[in-house]
């Protein structure tokens, strides 16, 4: 299964508990798309920054394993889409976690792009279960009527409590400051209480199921 942190905390920390084999794969590197144009090495550092504090958040999850790529951030929409779905096609995972395609990010809608291409039902392909997860700061800045609306319909109770989730969000908080840090965590936590109000019980995760295959 592929997960992209800290956004899945909730289903990662489940799927955990339940003894499943868990996988990040990262796509895009962070960071660089500050600039007008791409530089690496200007961005070395926080780069750096970045892959430990994804290793620690990933420890902190209990994942098996964290991969991370280097497609440019915030500019995916200039990479040809094959080269995108076959790094994605390498993997053979059960159940996929993926963005949103209504996110405003377009690297989010990029790689959704790219999972439903890699992941499209032929015979005997692994992949029977898929799911969007929403992304604050992402999903819920996307105009009405401009994109299809997140509308969860899967849900994942929290036992730990949402707070658990905000220190995976922690442990990734050198990243792009389109908002302060703690004005994000509040968001995850406030979203975590919402979506928890909206099936009944303290915090929960939601999802949009994309597809499932009953074998």
């Amino acid at each position: 299964m592929e997960i992209a942190p800290p956004h899945c905390g909730g289903a990662i920390s489940k799927h955990f508990q339940q003894g499943d084999l868990v996988h990040i794969l990262i796509l895009a590197e962070g960071a660089t798309s500050r600039e007008i144009e791409r530089n690496r090495e200007k961005f070395q550092d926080e780069l750096s920054a970045l892959t430990i504090a994804a290793n620690q958040a990933s420890k902190m999850l209990g994942v098996s394993s964290l991969l991370l790529h280097d497609f440019p951030d915030n500019r995916m929409d200039s990479c040809d889409l094959l080269d995108i779905v076959k790094v994605i096609e390498q993997h053979q995972p059960q159940i996929v976690y993926t963005h949103h395609s209504g996110d405003v990010n377009i690297d989010h809608r990029r790689i959704h792009e790219a999972v439903i291409t890699a992941c499209r039902p032929l015979p005997n392909h692994s992949v029977h279960t898929l799911f969007f997860f929403e992304v604050p700061s992402s999903t819920e800045w996307q105009t009405s009527g401009s994109d299809s609306p997140f509308i969860p319909n899967w849900f994942y109770r929290y036992f730990r409590g949402p707070k658990f989730k905000t220190q995976s969000f922690r442990s990734l908080s050198i990243r792009d400051a389109s908002l302060p840090s703690s004005a994000i965590t509040e968001a995850i936590e406030y979203l975590a209480r919402w979506r928890g109000a909206t099936i009944g019980v303290k915090a929960a995760e939601s999802f949009m199921l994309g597809r499932n295959i009953v074998k």
